[in-house]
Order: C-alpha cells, then structure tokens, then sequence
C-alpha cells in the first residue's frame, strides 16, 4: 500500500507555541455561551427557517403569510415560528385574531446577508 505524501493539512512536527495557545485560550467565549451560539446555527441549517427568516428580513409577515411565502400549512410554519422564537430569533405580537412575526433585531437580517455574500464569493 503506497503511502500518502499529503501532508499539507498537519503539522509535521509537534511544536506548540505556548504564547499562541494561551492567547488563543484568552480570546475563546465562555462554553455556555459557545453551545448557544452552536444551537442557533444548526437553527439556521434547515432551509425551511432559512426562508422563514429571510422573508422576515424585510417585513413583518402573518403567519398565513409565512405559509403563503414558504409553501407550507400554518402547522408546520407555527412549529418552526416556535423554535425560532424560542432561540430569539424571532418576536411576535398579536394583533387582533393574528400572530404577527418580525426578526428580534437588525443582528439576524445582517447574519443571513454574511452568510449569502460569503456563498456567493465561492
């Protein structure tokens, strides 16, 4: 078995640099706050809440039209609104027999964009 010369992906010999690492270490987000920003973006890796928010980016929309704009039943759209809600991404407001849903803030429109331009440059 012929053996694999790549080996541009590892350092070929062990040679840590501690100040780097105690730097690295410093600049790191606390563990609570670093499983909560994981748990929004696996949130956000489910195309159906991708739309859900990028419709939300511009307008505040009704449920009846998420369902419209995602091609969904209320449900479901409801089911998803829930977890978003519950992850701050989302606010809503009752106006009337209505469930009225906008972005939380301005952060998660701009989030959305990075990630679109950043998948556009490629």
């Amino acid at each position: 078995m012929k053996r694999c010369d790549c080996t541009y992906d590892v350092c070929e010999e062990l040679c840590e640099h501690p100040q780097a690492i105690c730097l690295a270490r410093a600049d790191m987000v606390p563990e609570a706050l670093a499983q909560q920003v994981t748990d929004m973006f696996r949130l956000l890796g489910d195309i159906t809440r991708f739309k859900i928010l990028q419709a939300l980016s511009k307008r505040e929309l009704c449920v009846c039209d998420i369902a419209a704009v995602v091609q969904m039943g209320q449900s479901a759209v409801s089911h998803q609104l829930r977890l978003l809600r519950s992850a701050r991404l989302v606010k809503y407001r009752k106006e009337g027999t209505m469930a009225c849903y906008s972005l939380n803030d301005h952060n998660v429109a701009t989030l959305l964009q990075y990630g679109v331009d950043h998948v556009r440059q490629k």
